[in-house]
Formats: structure tokens, sequence, C-alpha cells
């Protein structure tokens, strides 16, 4: 595998700057699949594009068993800030999150994979999944499980860049890796008035003050604290004068959770306590709900897997625990379907570990990551089809 792979990794490092140096938007990225599509088309195989032109899924080798690979292609409205030749040529927009690097590993790990079924070494099935908008709701995981992505699959695995971890490293975990994330909208309504006489009107404002700094602190004490729900406002809006009590105003922001169940149960609750919140000031709420992602729950059998893949290809010594992270990754609605796992992909340059964090305009990887990346997904495979056989 490695003497397949190392003439590959030149390549891959250009594919990963030309993808950066042309970063997409959610469900815009057709330049993107484009790309991925034409490079796999010239190993010989057969890339399906999804049905809205964006995004792609491609089949490697053939058997009963199927294992899934997923890279993420979509980039962030950003601007990019690094002083470096593949800097985004696209203003307000660039790849803060590493898919790029996501992209170009799960195509080296396919073209290396192609090779050994072409030799009569794979064991099965392997399929690519290069999904579009997984930076956004609803996320374009639902999309390739619509158009069929997941029928057959028994197992899906995927990284994720890690700023974080050294390069040459892979942190995993079982269970719960990353959080469900959802938007939360309250909406409250009253008849208004003046500010001077409150008392024959509803205080509205008032009203939404203890919504924003009670809801959170009431769904500590009705959750078990080991789900680690949380909801956190990041928009407020209310009035246009200083002594006019408004009619409306809103309050949004994303409700977090690492337990499926109480995931399942929180839009309810929330809900039940803002309503009894309010009921004292004579204002009339409405909460509205919109899922996000489910908690992204890493399969043990998988993590054991994956973490067997990594050190035979990098050592043992290379293998190591993640912490869980309340940031939300539309991976978890495969997991929802198939067992897998999401592995932290190190990228940090030795000594930099921390400083260039996901989401940030500076935002950068050592691109040895990508080779690294491609060569555990490989692994993984093969270990992951020896187990179905």
């Amino acid at each position: 595998m490695k003497e397949l792979l190392a003439p590959l990794e030149p390549e891959l490092v250009a594919l990963r700057r030309d993808l950066h140096r042309h970063p997409e938007t959610a469900r815009n990225e057709r330049r993107s699949t484009t790309v991925v599509a034409e490079r796999l088309f010239a190993a010989g195989l057969a890339p399906r594009l999804l049905p809205a032109g964006v995004g792609l899924i491609c089949d490697i080798g053939t058997g009963p068993a199927t294992v899934g690979l997923r890279a993420d292609l979509d980039a962030l409205p950003l601007p990019d800030t690094k002083d470096v030749p593949y800097r985004s040529m696209h203003d307000g927009v660039c790849h803060a999150c590493g898919h790029d690097v996501h992209t170009a590993a799960v195509l080296g790990a396919g073209l290396v994979l192609a090779e050994q079924a072409a030799r009569g070494e794979l064991l099965g099935r392997v399929r690519l999944v290069f999904q579009p908008a997984e930076e956004v709701l609803p996320g374009g995981a639902l999309d390739v499980i619509a158009a069929g992505g997941l029928d057959g699959v028994q197992r899906m695995f995927a990284l994720h860049c890690d700023p974080r971890t050294t390069v040459g490293r892979i942190a995993l975990r079982p269970g719960a890796i990353t959080a469900a994330s959802d938007r939360v909208l309250v909406r409250l309504s009253g008849p208004g008035g003046h500010t001077a006489r409150p008392h024959l009107t509803a205080d509205l404002v008032h009203a939404l003050g203890v919504v924003l700094s009670s809801t959170p602190a009431a769904l500590s004490r009705r959750v078990d604290p080991r789900a680690a729900l949380s909801l956190v406002f990041g928009r407020v809006l209310a009035g246009g004068a200083a002594n006019a009590i408004p009619h409306g105003g809103e309050a949004e922001g994303t409700l977090r959770c690492l337990d499926p169940a109480v995931w399942q149960a929180a839009p309810g609750l929330v809900e039940e306590i803002v309503t009894g919140l309010v009921a004292p000031y004579r204002v009339t709420a409405s909460v509205e709900v919109t899922r996000g992602v489910p908690p992204c729950v890493n399969d043990a059998d998988s993590v054991a897997l994956l973490a067997d893949a990594a050190a035979e290809v990098l050592g043992a010594d290379a293998v190591t625990d993640t912490e869980q992270s309340l940031g939300g990754e539309d991976f978890a609605w495969y997991l929802q379907q198939v067992p897998g796992a999401l592995a932290r992909l190190g990228v940090a340059r030795p000594g930099t570990e921390g400083t260039f964090d996901l989401h940030r305009s500076d935002f950068d990887v050592d691109e040895r990551a990508i080779g690294v990346g491609a060569a555990v997904l490989v692994a993984a495979a093969h270990r992951a089809l020896a187990a179905h056989a």
C-alpha cells in the first residue's frame, strides 16, 4: 500500500492546493466535484454525480460487503488571510475547516484501493462518498442518503482535520465524539405599550431577558449533566425606541447535546420551559427548533478497527484518545444508519498544536497529513472488509 501511495502524494498535495485556491460554499461545489470526478474517471472508475449535480459517489471493487469512506467538499464564507501561494482566489470564501484535505485523502485512498482491486487484492467493495454541504443545515449527508449512498454499506469511516494534534497522529474516541447541533428560535408577542406603565401592558423585553438567562439554567436542572445539553443564545432582537415596550421580540441560539435520547426529547423540553417562564408576564411564546445534526456516536468496534489500521501504518504510539466536542458534524447522519467512526486527523506542524484553529481565516495544515489520512483509510477499509468477509 505504501509503495502505491508514495508516488501519488505530490499529486494529492497539488490537488489539495488547487481546491484551496478555488473554494466553493455549500451546494455550489461544482468545480470541486468535477475535479474529483475527472481524476476518478482517469483511474478507470465510474463516479456517479448526486442528483443536484454537486457531490459524487464512486464504488471500487465488487463483493457482498461494502465499506464507505466519506469526504466533504464545501468551504466556508470566510476570507483567507494566509500569505501562501495557494491562498483562496475567491474573496470571502476559504477552506477554513480542512475539507480540501479530507477530499485529497479520500481520493488518494480511492486511487490506491482501485489499483489493489485491479490486482485482486480487495476483499469487497469500497464506496467513496464526496458529499456537498457539510457546513450548513440541513447538511449534505442527507442528500447522499436520499440518493441511496448508504445502500448496501456495512460500515463507514471519515477523518476530520484536528489542529490540536500533531501530523502523523490519529485521535479516536468510542461513543459520542461530537454533539447534536440544532437551531432554537424563541418568539415572544404582546400588546406593547409605554415604558411608564408596564403594569398596564406586558413587559416583553423583561420577559425576553428572563428567557435568555433562565432557560439554559432550567435545562441544566431537568437533564442529566452527562448529556451535556447546552443552549446558548447568539442573537436577540426587540424594540426600536427607549420609551416603548415592543409588541414582539425574538432570540435565536444553538442547542447542543451529546446524548441521542436527550436530543430527541430536547425540543419539547425547551418549549415547556420557555412557556412556563413567560407565563407570569402575560406574553405569548412560540418555540421553533430546527434540527441540524444528531450526536456523532462512534461505534466501538469501528473505532477498534480504525485504531488497529492507524497503528499498522503509523505505529501504535501514533494512536491517541481525543476529547468530546460540542461542535456538530453531519457524518452523524450516516452513523444513525450504519456503524462507523469519525477520527481526528493530526494536521499541526510540530510545535504549532492549537495555533491555527478550525473556522479561522488563517487555518492551514501540514500537508503530510494527506498521505497519512489516505494510508489510514486504505488500511481501515481492508480491515473492515475482512471483518465482514
